[in-house]
């Protein structure tokens, strides 16, 4: 049966005008995208398809376009459109932390550190550099590590807070292993940088850990 037989309220694109993007499952969305399926095959098919024998989503999308590309269902043309839209909504999200308003969602940066560094094979520490009015200076990835871990050196954070005249900073880092839970490591890092930028009277709000799922909030748990 072809989608457009469907009853109207389980057709994927019908959903989404009436309840939102969210309300759709990862098939359906990446059905919307797909806009057809393989041969004898609607896009809904297919797109469980993939997501069965290549996914799950998180998998799925951080192939390099030219892996998407040799995919069933896919392709040249729409590899390049799907790395094409996840860059885009890369730096829609970019793009609140960059045109100058203040940060009071503090659950946004950690959405920007998570499209930042997950799917990264190495651990890698980077640093949000925030004005007074917690509006964003700059973002660096200061450690690079391995699989397992990267050593955080406080003083050079402190350093490129003062380069920048940062009043106060957030920091994350990934782990590359998918489990975002804070290690005892992690923790003890977290307070190390929070006394070394008290000292210049830079305040550290959170530290995010990114892995599967949404990113881990230091200062949720009360940590920071």
């Amino acid at each position: 049966m072809h989608i457009r037989d469907w009853p109207v309220d389980e057709r994927p694109r019908e959903k989404l005008l009436a309840r939102g993007a969210r309300a759709l499952s990862d098939a359906e969305l990446l059905a919307i995208f797909l806009g057809s399926g393989l041969r004898g095959q609607d896009a809904v098919t297919t797109a469980r398809d993939l997501l069965r024998g290549h996914g799950p989503l998180r998998r799925l999308l951080d192939r390099a376009p030219a892996e998407l590309a040799r995919l069933p269902g896919l392709g040249p043309a729409r590899a390049c459109k799907l790395a094409a839209a996840l860059e885009l909504a890369g730096r829609h999200l970019a793009a609140g932390l960059e045109r100058g308003e203040a940060l009071t969602d503090p659950a946004s940066a950690g959405r920007y550190f998570a499209q930042r560094l997950r799917g990264l094979a190495q651990e890698v520490f980077a640093v949000l550099f925030l004005d007074t009015r917690h509006r964003a200076l700059a973002f660096e990835e200061l450690f690079r590590g391995t699989l397992d871990g990267t050593e955080v050196h406080p003083r050079e954070v402190v350093r490129r807070a003062l380069a920048h005249n940062a009043a106060a900073v957030i920091v994350g880092h990934n782990h590359p292993s998918g489990n975002p839970e804070p290690s005892a490591a992690d923790r003890g890092v977290t307070r190390r940088l929070r006394e070394a930028l008290a000292l210049v009277d830079v305040r550290l709000l959170d530290h995010f850990i990114v892995g599967d799922g949404p990113p881990v909030s230091m200062a949720a748990r009360g940590w920071v």
